[in-house]
């Protein structure tokens, strides 16, 4: 299991295939189910230039762990990665990678969802959005 938080900006195809041949030797999975969350310039129908995501260092990284541990405790997975962006961040920039290595797709697909599921609802993060007419901090995560 690796979680990061990372303030600079990020490939997460890079450090997926980066990740996955550092710690998984070839053959031992058999699906690896991946999402990366970007950032949109709109919200609630208003443009958006930046984002600020603020976050308490030390908790915040013990509760993606604990996301991170039940989901291992629910699923069959070999390895989750889990890296996230903190601090400013802009239209197009990735915000999130998760990704999970299982011998089979299903615990992979399923896993993979319910950690980012998780990190919306559970992960204490909180986003100021930088507006044309000034800022405003987001009160409520977007639908599934």
């Amino acid at each position: 299991m690796t979680v990061k938080l990372i303030a600079e900006p990020f490939d997460p195809w890079s450090r997926l295939q980066e990740h996955q041949h550092r710690l998984l030797p070839s053959g031992a999975y058999g699906a690896t189910a991946s999402f990366v969350g970007t950032m949109r310039d709109f919200n609630e129908g208003e443009s958006v230039a930046a984002m600020f995501l603020e976050h308490y260092p030390g908790m915040t990284e013990r509760e993606l762990e604990r996301i991170v541990d039940e989901i291992r405790s629910r699923w069959d997975c070999l390895e989750v990665l889990v890296i996230h962006r903190v601090g400013e961040i802009r239209p197009g920039d990735p915000i999130v990678l998760v990704a999970v290595w299982s011998a089979h797709r299903k615990a992979a697909f399923e896993a993979c969802r319910a950690v980012v599921e998780a990190l919306k609802s559970r992960a204490p993060f909180w986003k100021k959005e930088r507006l044309p007419g000034g800022a405003r901090w987001v009160e409520k995560n977007t639908p599934a």
